[in-house]
């Protein structure tokens, strides 16, 4: 039995940034199912094809003898594959897969990378997009001079990007000089707790869905519009042979 498929953008992000690359998932493909192809059967030949439906006492038996884990994560028509350190089939099947280390992976308005910190460890890393992030610097260029400040308190209350800590120092210097601005046009600055500071943590999977078992199958979920969601970069668009 395998969970993959998550509930929305922010359980995708929440899942691949801190269950996987936090936890030494370093090495990953990413491709978007082609319309007319059951994203369920696809989920169901991939966890076939790596084994993926196993414990995690079999992981660990099998990191002690050097081979790699290997998880498959789905939102929508979207997935990733992405592996540890380790010998596995995945490195021979996938002979493109990319190191999020050098290439973060971009999704939903979403940079998602890894590297290193101060204390010489590799962490995980949560940022917005340069794509997503210039759009947002453009919006609240247009509302930064509203006159009732308690319609941009609301603006940056409901402001979907989660608050990683890298995330949290962009919108921070957005904040400040959106008040800046506000301050040298002679209006009243907007308080610093309109913004969220704390990331909610959320059950990633979709809810009430059958995990994957090879030969079984699940009913699609069909994911949620959002207006910040990205195409792929073209390095991890590829189509794989499988589908």
């Amino acid at each position: 039995m395998y969970r993959c498929e998550a509930r929305n953008i922010e359980g995708f992000v929440q899942q691949l940034a801190v269950g996987y690359v936090a936890r030494g998932y370093r090495f990953y493909v990413s491709c978007r199912i082609p319309e007319g192809k059951d994203p369920v059967e696809i989920d169901r030949k991939l966890v076939e094809r790596y084994g993926l439906g196993i414990s995690k006492w079999v992981r660990s038996r099998r990191k002690r003898l050097g081979e790699a884990s290997v998880q498959y994560l789905r939102y929508g028509r979207t997935f990733v594959l992405i592996a540890t350190h380790g010998r596995h089939r995945f490195f021979e099947q996938e002979s493109d897969w990319r190191d999020i280390r050098e290439l973060p992976l971009y999704f939903g308005g979403y940079s998602i990378g890894c590297g290193s910190g101060s204390d010489g460890r590799f962490h995980a890393s949560v940022r917005i997009s340069r794509s997503a992030l210039r759009k947002l610097e453009q919006r609240v260029e247009r509302i930064a001079l509203v006159p009732d400040g308690g319609r941009l308190v609301l603006f940056w209350r409901r402001l979907r990007f989660e608050p990683y800590a890298p995330v949290r120092r962009q919108l921070l210097r957005l904040f400040w000089r959106m008040n800046e601005r506000r301050q040298a046009a002679g209006l009243e600055r907007v308080p610093v707790r309109a913004m969220r500071m704390q990331r909610r943590t959320q059950s990633p999977f979709v809810k009430g869905a059958l995990p994957v078992q090879a030969g079984r199958s699940k009913p699609e979920v069909k994911p949620e519009v959002n207006p910040w969601v990205e195409a792929p970069p073209p390095e991890s668009s590829r189509q794989m042979a499988l589908l």
